[in-house]
């Protein structure tokens, strides 16, 4: 993979760079309504972008409730690993923050990603702006 380099901080200094891929992923691909995609949680999350070759390619964001959410990456990008080493950062953040877990809801196509670092889930699949998800967790 090319360089890369992640970047955390608040929805004030990272918006610019995270809104266009959640609006190009869920509004525009998956066609998720703009009211269900931008909520409250994002003025208090802390935001992660992943720059490769100085431009934003992928986003997510962590609560405070230790949920990981809003994960994606640009359709022109996927498949290089970047939501991978995403997600391991965010994981190392969490387990140095001493959090006793993250969670997520998961896409149902995703499940084997996510399982692949180490979150299993938990109860049967539900509907999120009619897409078929499931709750997994990783503990530590």
């Amino acid at each position: 993979m090319q360089n890369y380099e992640i970047q955390s901080d608040d929805w004030a200094r990272l918006a610019a760079d995270a809104k266009p891929i959640r609006e190009q992923v869920f509004i525009q691909e998956q066609h998720i309504s703009p009211e269900d995609e931008w909520d409250a949680q994002d003025a208090i999350a802390l935001h992660f972008v992943v720059y490769l070759a100085g431009q934003a390619v992928a986003t997510a964001r962590l609560l405070e409730n230790h949920s990981i959410g809003r994960v994606a990456v640009l359709k022109s990008q996927r498949g290089l690993g970047l939501g991978r080493v995403l997600m391991q950062h965010i994981i190392q953040l969490a387990r140095q923050q001493c959090r006793p877990e993250v969670k997520l809801s998961a896409q149902v196509h995703a499940i084997p990603f996510y399982q692949s670092l180490g979150f299993y889930v938990e109860g049967e699949s539900y509907l999120d702006c009619g897409i078929p998800h499931v709750d997994m967790r990783l503990q530590f």
